[in-house]
């Protein structure tokens, strides 16, 4: 009953709120975006929905217009040298993410699941299907996000999202979205180039 139909109420009801509260701010930020950098306001990029049928998937563009698409950050060289002055704000406080109100509006998002893997992320998508991750609308910010984000190796990645899965509820999306807001605001995780981060700093320690 809460995975099918209550979730999905919470899910139209607090988009569509935040999307009228929110308003104002994101207009700022477009404003901001386009006068450093002309070019779109919004960057859109093929993503895995549920069931891996693929979505455009829509955020406020913090990288410039030069960088390589459909390429994860952490795969790019010096990823530091594409990301704006404006972006980097914007990822900090993961502001980039707001249009993604209109995705879970649409039914392609939730607030809360595995975030949305790219479309050629096959090791996370494969990682993903032994745990039944794929098989549920990605979110806004999950439970892998609060326990690592960036931080985290693809099989971490992807076992916190399959326990995600055996856990999901009401109460536990609660609990996800409540340690997003801590997270965001200690900046826990973010590592610009950083997927498998905590792992090589591991490395570097021993």
């Amino acid at each position: 009953m809460y995975k099918n139909v209550i979730k999905r109420l919470i899910d139209i009801v607090c988009s569509l709120l935040g999307i009228i509260f929110l308003g104002i701010p994101m207009v700022i930020i477009a404003i901001a975006i386009k006068a450093e950098d002309p070019g779109p306001v919004f960057f859109k990029q093929k993503r895995v929905g549920i069931h891996k049928k693929h979505f455009m998937l829509i955020k406020f563009r913090s990288m410039k217009m030069d960088t390589p698409h459909d390429t994860p950050t952490h795969l790019l060289e010096n990823p530091e040298q594409y990301i704006l002055k404006s972006g980097k704000f914007l990822r900090k406080y993961s502001l980039d993410e707001l249009p993604q109100l209109f995705n879970i509006l649409a039914g392609q998002m939730s607030i809360i699941g595995p975030r949305p893997a790219l479309w050629n992320q096959f090791d996370l998508i494969e990682e993903r299907d032994k745990y039944g991750a794929n098989d549920v609308l990605p979110g806004l910010t999950g439970w892998a996000q609060v326990n690592g984000r960036d931080e985290l190796e693809i099989p971490v990645k992807a076992k916190l999202d399959g326990d995600y899965v055996k856990s999901l509820s009401f109460a536990f999306d609660v609990k996800c979205f409540f340690k997003t807001i801590g997270a965001v605001f200690k900046h826990e995780g973010v590592v610009e180039g950083g997927t498998g981060a905590l792992s090589e700093k591991s490395k570097k320690d021993e």
